[in-house]
């Protein structure tokens, strides 16, 4: 089982301090916790894509591909890229990329975000997200996996003999997961490929979540992929952590108060009792994020947000010392242990090689105009 961290990078006032960080600053504190995230053991940074203010991370492969020269073995994804408005090709050779330049240390997540404004201002109509995200899914993974594609669709320009460059690394394409909150097409979606389903898991009560992660089970099983029980889940979450719970909800009440998605609305008490978010002491996010699987089942990755509302630099790493020291190998140990043989583990890139029967150069060679071949000693 995988875990790890994931961000929104929102530009946020800390509410104890009344300072805000500049986005520079912002930018820089997500290379250093994703940093520190490989220093504490965890397995997976993710970052949001988001082209609005308050947030910064408009470009997570630049992003992700800084931090890959700063890591040695974290695992880089998103949460999440957005099928909708970012063109099908560009994510293809972006993430292609990324993946060469990583060594395949890159999975990423498709989702259609939470920000309606975004849809026109890269030319896209809101109404159509839906079967936005189902045809452009559709072109990029084939744009993947065919060395030629010819494809026409309703939402942008049709392709002939196409080819995207760099081919995936080893013939192999990133491992994708669909997220959602509240959208059963998109589980559909990711049961059909058998792809991942991650399921947001912050802001709804834990029935909502059952429902969707079973869809998904129930379909993926459908679709020939394996039993219900070997679908590929992953959850988010999230927690704050002192070693005395009382300091916990003392210290963070005034960051989830004035938080832009949490604060205003319903009290802490509340919002802890009736979603996944869990503040306290190692050991109750030990018991709470165990408790997950009597209703989701046997999953595969847990992510936790540690680093939005205006929360210090400090205190994420903190937090992180506290996940990777106290709550992690605790929950490594105790979920293994509970997993059954024929449940996957989180897939990776040598976990697809693997599966595959070998690597494979993925090179795509030049064909000569004029004889229709390729250059002597190339391979197809």
């Amino acid at each position: 089982m995988q875990f790890g961290i994931f961000t929104v990078g929102d530009v946020t006032v800390d509410p104890t301090t009344g300072q805000e960080p500049t986005e520079h600053e912002r930018i820089k504190a997500m290379v250093a916790i994703a940093v520190k995230a490989e220093e504490v053991g965890l397995d997976v940074f993710a970052t949001g894509e988001h082209h609005n203010p308050p947030f910064v991370p408009s470009s997570p492969t630049t992003m992700l591909g800084y931090i890959a020269a700063r890591t040695e073995r974290l695992l880089l994804s998103t949460a999440t890229t957005l099928i909708t408005t970012n063109d099908p090709v560009k994510i293809a050779e972006d993430y292609a990329m990324l993946q060469h330049l990583s060594g395949g240390r890159v999975d990423l997540m498709m989702g259609r975000g939470n920000t309606g404004p975004v849809y026109p201002w890269f030319g896209k109509d809101i109404r159509a997200g839906i079967p936005l995200a189902i045809e452009s899914y559709d072109l990029l993974h084939r744009l993947w996996r065919e060395d030629v594609v010819d494809w026409k669709g309703k939402y942008r320009t049709p392709l002939q003999s196409f080819t995207s460059t760099p081919r995936p690394l080893d013939g192999l394409p990133p491992f994708v997961w669909h997220g959602s909150i509240r959208s059963p097409e998109i589980a559909e979606q990711a049961a059909y490929y058998g792809d991942g389903f991650f399921a947001n898991h912050i802001f709804w009560p834990k029935e909502h979540t059952q429902r969707m992660i079973a869809l998904y089970r129930q379909r993926y099983a459908h679709y020939g992929h394996g039993s219900a029980d070997q679908a590929i889940v992953g959850l988010g979450g999230q927690v704050f952590m002192r070693r005395n719970s009382q300091d916990a909800v003392r210290e963070f009440r005034p960051y989830f108060d004035n938080a832009p998605v949490y604060g205003h609305g319903p009290s802490l008490e509340e919002f802890t009792r009736e979603t996944p978010l869990t503040v306290g002491s190692p050991q109750q996010v030990i018991d709470r994020t165990l408790g997950f699987r009597d209703y989701v089942g046997d999953y595969q990755r847990q992510l936790f947000l540690m680093d939005h509302a205006g929360l210090p630099l400090k205190t994420v790493l903190e937090q992180l010392d506290l996940l990777g020291e106290e709550v992690v190998p605790v929950l490594r140990k105790e979920f293994a242990a509970l997993r059954p043989a024929h449940v996957p583990a989180a897939p990776t890139h040598a976990s697809l090689i693997a599966a595959a029967g070998g690597a494979k150069d993925s090179t795509v060679h030049a064909v000569d105009d004029v004889t229709g071949k390729a250059p002597e000693g190339a391979t197809r």
